[in-house]
Formats: structure tokens, C-alpha cells, sequence
């Protein structure tokens, strides 16, 4: 009997479609299907007999910038086009550091070619030399398409992934197209076409950058911190501070006010401390 569950025919049934198969194409019967179960659990095989598909498991990214040009992330959302149904891609790359745009493009379809073209033509605007940028992406088909990666290594470019279905892993792209999307006048659609969608870009992108008071850049736009022009931003607020606070200090119960500060560092899914693994670990 177990010779019989255990064979080629056999093997990724269970016991009871093994005794109803015997039964029906070989007129067998062996022994009821609670002896089977009897021998098998004698024999140390109660177990999932299917055959199981075993997924990989993927590696947290975990991703430190402590300047402009050190990590990159980047990825594609969909713009509603003229009709139902259609729509266009807009490839959006952001340093992590800065989050500023270092580069996008609008393109008709989502495929490897674009990609390809729009990284090396970014690294080559910001002289990206090979072995000093990270780029951090999703598990898309351009990202993880062969000649994608070809160009990435052509370039001495180190790529990251996201794990799957883990929207964290990405959230400096995904708040980013949260922002374009959450702005007064972005269209549901864009009823003009690929023209209309690479227009408002043009617009959009240009405020995003220069224009926009990032709140987690201590209010500083996406420029000021990728071009090294934070420090006098912040000088020139604090001297506007100290006059007012030397002014009028009974105006601020909470003393001198200070100029808010960019991060130092930032983390894509930063390490915990080993004093927070404890604490996971005891509770």
C-alpha cells in the first residue's frame, strides 16, 4: 500500500483520491482510506503530499543616503488617457536623499527600452560615475527585464529591489506620485492625449523641485538640498528669527525658535537598533 501511494502516479494525490482512482481506473481495492492514513503516519508521511510551489524569500533592502546622488529610486504609474482604457506611463526617478527629480519621461507603453534609455541618459546629465550610485526599483517587468540590468552594469549602477507586494520597500517613489496626483490641477484624464500628460509634466515637475517646501527636508524645497543651498536657506531664516524673537520674546513661550534641518541621513527600511530587536524579541 505504501509502495502504491508513494509511486509516480500517485504521489501528489491524497489518500482518498488515491482510493477512489484505484477504485475507478483499476478496479482496486486495497484497504480503506483511514488504513491508508494508518500506514502512512506509521511510516512518517502525513504530510502535504502535492507537489507545493516554494517561493524565494527576498531580502529586506535596506538603503543609506547620506547626500544627493548616492541612491536613486524609481517607477512608473499610469495616467488616465483620452478613452477608457488607455492610458499613458510616467517614469518618475527621485533621489532618495533630496527628493529631488533627477529625471522622467511620458511614454506610450511600460517596457525595458524607455527605461534603459532614461537611466543612462540621467546618469550621463548628473556625471553618475560607475560604482557611486545605487538604484533602488519595484519587481515590474522593465525593472527585472535582462537588458535593463545590462545597461545598469554597463553603467557600474548597484540595483535594488523591493520584495513583492510591499508597497514599504518604496516609499519615496510612492509618496512622490501621491503628491502629483493630490495636486488641485491634475486632470482625471487627460482628454488631449501624450501631448496634453507631457505638458502639465513639464509644469509640475519644475514646481515640484524648486518650488515645493518638502516637510520631512525641514521645509526646504527638493533643490535646496540637492544642490548644497540648504545652509544659507536656513542662515537667512534664522536671522529672521533671531530679529523677531530679540523683538518680541514674550511672543514665544517656548524660547528662541530655530530653523528646521534636513535629515543627515535617510533610510530606506533602516536596521533596528539591537536594543529594539531585544524588545521585539521579549514581548
Amino acid at each position: 500500500m505504501l509502495a502504491t501511494l508513494n509511486d509516480e502516479k500517485h504521489m501528489d494525490l491524497a489518500p482518498a483520491a488515491v482510493y477512489a482512482k484505484l477504485l475507478d481506473e483499476s478496479g482496486k481495492y486495497l484497504c480503506s482510506v483511514r488504513t491508508m492514513y494508518r500506514l502512512l503516519a506509521a511510516a512518517g508521511e502525513v504530510r502535504e503530499r502535492r507537489d507545493q510551489l516554494v517561493h524565494p524569500e527576498y531580502k529586506k533592502p535596506e538603503l543609506l543616503a547620506t547626500g544627493p546622488n548616492q541612491v536613486w529610486s524609481w517607477d512608473i504609474t499610469k495616467l488616465l488617457g483620452p478613452v477608457k482604457w488607455t492610458y499613458f506611463y510616467l517614469y518618475v526617478v527621485l533621489d532618495i536623499f533630496s527628493r529631488y527629480v533627477v529625471g522622467w519621461m511620458v511614454a506610450d507603453r511600460e517596457n525595458a527600452a524607455h527605461a534603459r534609455r532614461l537611466i543612462a541618459e540621467t546618469c550621463a546629465k548628473y556625471g553618475i560615475e560607475p560604482g557611486t550610485l545605487t538604484l533602488h526599483q519595484d519587481r515590474g517587468a522593465p525593472m527585472k527585464a535582462k537588458t535593463f540590468a545590462q545597461t545598469l552594469a554597463d553603467l557600474g549602477v548597484t540595483k535594488t529591489h523591493s520584495r513583492p507586494h510591499v508597497s514599504d520597500d518604496n516609499p519615496f517613489s510612492e509618496a512622490q506620485f501621491k503628491t502629483l496626483k493630490y495636486r488641485p490641477d491634475f486632470p482625471g484624464r487627460f482628454t488631449d492625449g501624450m501631448p496634453q500628460a507631457v505638458a502639465w509634466c513639464r509644469h509640475f515637475f519644475p514646481w515640484y523641485n524648486d518650488e515645493h517646501r518638502h516637510e520631512a527636508l525641514g521645509l526646504l524645497t527638493p533643490a535646496d538640498v540637492h544642490f548644497g543651498r540648504a545652509p544659507a536657506v536656513l542662515a537667512a531664516r534664522q536671522r529672521i528669527l533671531d530679529a523677531v524673537y530679540a523683538a518680541h520674546p514674550e511672543r514665544f513661550v517656548g524660547g528662541r525658535p530655530f530653523a528646521g534641518q534636513p535629515p543627515k541621513e535617510v533610510w530606506i527600511n533602516k536596521p533596528s537598533s539591537p536594543t529594539a530587536q531585544s524588545e521585539e524579541k521579549s514581548h
